[in-house]
């Protein structure tokens, strides 16, 4: 039985970053989770490091690490989406207030910290909000950036263009030249784009099929979908809401539901139109080395089975 992957999730929560986190702890075989970083994104910071804290004593795991990151993006003001997440960024059920510690020390310094420490290609960082913090330590420890196993992050659209400007997805958008650091880092990236969480839509019966887990971590994920579901499904007229942050766990545990192509993938941080467009060139007809793989598809069937059978364990 291979090692399960040592991974540090950084993440906005957000109820779709709640659902991941929670796959995450809920799979040990497969992935062993080094700690939480929160940033500011879907709300601002001291709501997604309370978040994050709330959501690992859900999952009955208080021992996890959680570290508050930076509060706002590298070079610009702060853009939050609480039009879709609500004011606390958890809203639908009713959530009590974490008792679990949020950890001493900044996030940026357990990342730097983390990857001098573990060996050279072992931990794989799974940005799931603004990647400020990925991009502040690579900033200032360069020599950790080698050291990265990979990243797999949920970010970026190219044929689903954008869900914040009508270019631009949200996580890059916030922090457009974070992640122009990040993705001409050199480190093996994966991305969960727009064109793969929008084929990953819920649906009456994928909800329904968490509510009935009958577990506690069930019945909060059919209820942040519940909330959450309503403001997509208005926007895209769609039958359901993608569960976007999952996507990038979902493939640590099981790559072979998705599909893609390895690419070139360039963020702009220059115009006012395309600010935070990630330039996919997914019909090769740049130069440009290839930097990412870059996910078009997903088995949704077997993305919410995979989803649903994790949550039940909790």
């Amino acid at each position: 039985m291979a090692h399960p992957r040592k991974i540090i999730i950084d993440t906005d929560p957000g109820q779709d970053d709640a659902v991941a986190i929670l796959l995450a702890l809920a799979s040990p075989e497969e992935i062993d989770v080094l700690g939480i970083t929160a940033v500011a994104g879907n709300v601002p910071l001291a709501l997604t490091q309370k978040n994050a804290r709330i959501i690992c004593e859900l999952a009955g795991k208080p021992e996890t690490r959680v570290f508050a990151g930076c509060d706002r993006p590298m070079q610009r003001k702060l853009v939050t989406a609480e039009h879709v997440h609500g004011k606390t960024g958890l809203d639908g059920p009713q959530m009590a207030d974490p008792t679990m510690p949020l950890m001493d020390g900044h996030a940026v310094d357990f990342i730097i910290e983390t990857l001098r420490r573990e060996a050279a290609h072992s931990v794989t960082l799974c940005p799931l909000g603004p990647l400020t913090n990925i991009a502040t330590a690579f900033e200032r420890a360069p020599d950790i950036v080698a050291r990265v196993q990979q990243i797999v992050l949920m970010g970026g659209a190219y044929f689903e263009v954008g869900n914040i400007t009508p270019t631009a997805e949200f996580n890059i958008f916030v922090d457009p030249e974070a992640a122009d650091i990040v993705f001409k880092s050199g480190v093996p990236i994966v991305v969960m784009p727009l064109d793969v969480t929008h084929k990953a839509l819920t649906t009456r019966a994928r909800v329904e099929a968490f509510r009935a887990l009958g577990n506690e971590a069930g019945r909060m994920v059919a209820e942040w979908t519940d909330f959450f579901e309503r403001f997509d499904m208005q926007k895209y007229g769609s039958d359901g809401a993608p569960l976007h942050d999952p996507c990038v766990i979902a493939y640590l545990i099981r790559p072979d539901l998705f599909a893609g192509r390895h690419i070139n993938v360039e963020i702009e941080t220059q115009s006012d139109l395309t600010l935070g467009m990630t330039v996919a060139d997914w019909w090769g007809v740049t130069q440009r080395p290839a930097n990412a793989l870059f996910i078009g598809s997903v088995d949704a069937d077997g993305f919410y089975a995979l989803l649903t059978e994790r949550i039940g364990r909790l």
